[in-house]
């Protein structure tokens, strides 16, 4: 039973088997979160490089190049937005605005991975494998699950605009913020750097903090129950990698600032 109170900022849930789904979302992606601080990373970025630690990783498996692996981690969830055009023609606003949201992020993903992103290391096929099926289903259930729903009353609070702004303010600041970490080596250099300008003297992952708005964005588009969970996962997650990156820098470099909080300027 739906907390009276958010009816006003939720559609209803359009059938049983899609609360199921969408409980099952919240608890995976809260566990995520959690694995992370316990220090079960999912092994991408400074976590699959072992060279790069004080503390070699202990987990084995085959390892690709980032890039190749950061392609497989996007691209099955930018084309499951682009044929949701197709197959799911018609209907409103809300949904165009849904379906254009969740295709424009993994396009943007895919092509900082091709033109934006250098790279280190490596990446563990069974965390790619994990985390590219997680990202095609939190495009496909935002997609579908809205267009289960669009027979149903509309929400009396109307968000999508709000969801709107958030959305392009967040692919604007994660752009930007990636671009930075781009230029932090020259060419051939893979050392790790403390990252500065943006809000990098604020937050060592204001691409995460920005991350989460696109998220919470796309939930305020949708205003559908699966999608408001898929952002407080997806919240839980990201703040829980944060605190494990900041924890990273602070054994790799003696001399990293103390007022560099983990995601949440000033507060976390």
């Amino acid at each position: 039973m739906k907390i009276p109170v958010l009816q006003h900022f939720m559609f209803d849930e359009p059938s049983i088997w899609v609360t199921l789904a969408t409980i099952v979302t919240l608890i995976s992606t809260v566990y995520l979160g959690i694995a992370e601080v316990i220090g079960n990373h999912l092994e991408y970025s400074k976590f699959a490089n072992s060279s790069s630690t004080k503390k070699p990783s202990t987990k084995q498996g085959i390892k690709l190049s980032s890039r190749i692996g950061m392609l497989i981690l996007y691209t099955p969830a930018f084309l499951a937005g682009v044929v949701a055009f197709f197959l799911l023609p018609g209907g409103d606003l809300r949904f165009f605005l849904v379906k254009l949201a969740v295709t424009f992020h993994f396009f943007k993903r895919d092509f900082e991975v091709l033109f934006v992103h250098k790279y280190s290391g490596g990446m563990i096929l069974g965390s790619i494998i994990l985390i590219s099926i997680f990202y095609f289903y939190v495009a496909t259930s935002m997609i579908v699950v809205h267009y289960l729903s669009m027979s149903l009353d509309e929400p009396s609070i109307d968000l999508k605009y709000i969801g709107s702004i958030m959305f392009i303010v967040g692919i604007i600041g994660s752009f930007y913020h990636h671009n930075l970490l781009s230029k932090l080596r020259k060419e051939g250099e893979k050392e790790y750097k403390i990252p500065q300008g943006g809000l990098f003297g604020l937050v060592i992952c204001p691409h995460y903090l920005f991350e989460i708005v696109i998220f919470w964005g796309l939930s305020f588009i949708s205003q559908t129950p699966m999608a408001f969970v898929i952002a407080l996962g997806d919240s839980c997650y990201l703040i829980g990698r944060s605190y494990e990156t900041r924890k990273w820098y602070v054994n790799k470099f003696d001399d990293f600032p103390e007022r560099i909080k983990c995601v949440i300027p000033y507060v976390f």
